[in-house]
């Protein structure tokens, strides 16, 4: 991991994503050429076999979780120069057999150099309407809207000290059998959001992000993730200011699958800062245990 970090700061950013994708590019190739065709009957085989519909680490897929499963979402990121890190923790639950409807929660936990140290942050609590296709579709799309809760104290910077509203529209196109794409559109609405000196201002935001997913094998798969976020910071009584982030994140992902049904999927990415967040790099961890938390009706 040290040698990633010394990678990117002793580099030109741009230069250094390039040579990771080559890298991980030419290492997916080798891994799908070698990728054989399960002999029938052999289960071993086809669990190896069995795929991942995870989200990306940044942008959100478009299909909800299989009825009777639940997915555990965990991911961690550190920028530099300045630091800081975030955790989140997500749940999905499904809610019918469709499914159609999938409810969640997340909780990240932040942490800046500065005073404000380590904390909660503000909570979301999520409901996804599966309004077309489902994940063994061609295109799918899935809206979500979220209760933004004041659990992060805004006196330190951890949250925006207002109960608001999120809106996300994911979007996921298959566009053959090697490549998914996934693509979100986004918005935040905070009335009465605070600052450090408890100044009140309504804060709006919007997220504009998109992915290109590489199957290069049922359980490895290489990303291209590309997301941009604008939201308004107080910045006085009744006045905000526009602060904006634009993120390019190479990473990899791969799957182990067990006879039990459960998936574990880890990931590595290395997001790096273009434009307004130019000079900014990072490392993300990503981390996901799927498993079914009761009999499905088909396995009985």
């Amino acid at each position: 991991m040290k040698f990633i970090f010394n990678m990117v700061s002793g580099s030109d950013a741009l230069l250094f994503m390039r040579r990771l994708l080559i890298f991980f590019f030419s290492l997916s190739l080798l891994i799908a050429t070698a990728a054989a065709q399960c002999p029938q009957g052999d289960k071993k085989c086809a669990l190896d076999e069995q795929g991942m519909q995870d989200n990306s680490f940044l942008v959100e897929e478009a299909y909800n979780q299989e009825y009777g499963v639940v997915q555990h979402i965990q991911s961690w990121q550190r920028n530099w120069p300045d630091g800081d890190w975030a955790h989140t923790f997500t749940q999905e639950w499904p809610v019918d057999p469709a499914p159609k409807n999938q409810l969640s929660y997340t909780i990240p936990v932040v942490h800046a150099d500065d005073v404000s140290g380590t904390g909660v942050g503000d909570v979301l609590l999520n409901y996804r309407y599966q309004l077309v296709g489902n994940g063994g579709t061609r295109v799918a799309f899935a809206p979500r809207v979220s209760l933004v809760l004041p659990t992060g104290d805004w006196r330190r910077g951890r949250g925006m000290g207002a109960t608001g509203v999120q809106f996300m529209l994911p979007l996921t196109v298959v566009a053959s059998k090697r490549f998914v794409t996934h693509w979100n559109a986004g918005a935040t609405i905070l009335p009465g959001a605070k600052n450090a000196l408890g100044e009140e201002a309504n804060a709006y935001g919007y997220m504009l992000a998109n992915s290109v997913v590489f199957l290069a094998h049922p359980r490895f798969n290489l990303m291209l993730e590309h997301v941009f976020t604008s939201n308004q910071q107080v910045a006085g009584p009744d006045r905000t200011m526009w602060q904006n982030s634009w993120l390019l994140s190479p990473g990899v992902r791969w799957a182990w699958n067990f006879s039990s049904g459960l998936q574990v999927v880890p990931g590595v990415a290395v997001p790096l800062g273009v434009g307004p967040s130019a000079g900014q790099r990072g490392v993300l961890l990503y981390l996901s245990f799927e498993h079914p938390y009761r009999k499905l009706k088909d396995s009985r």
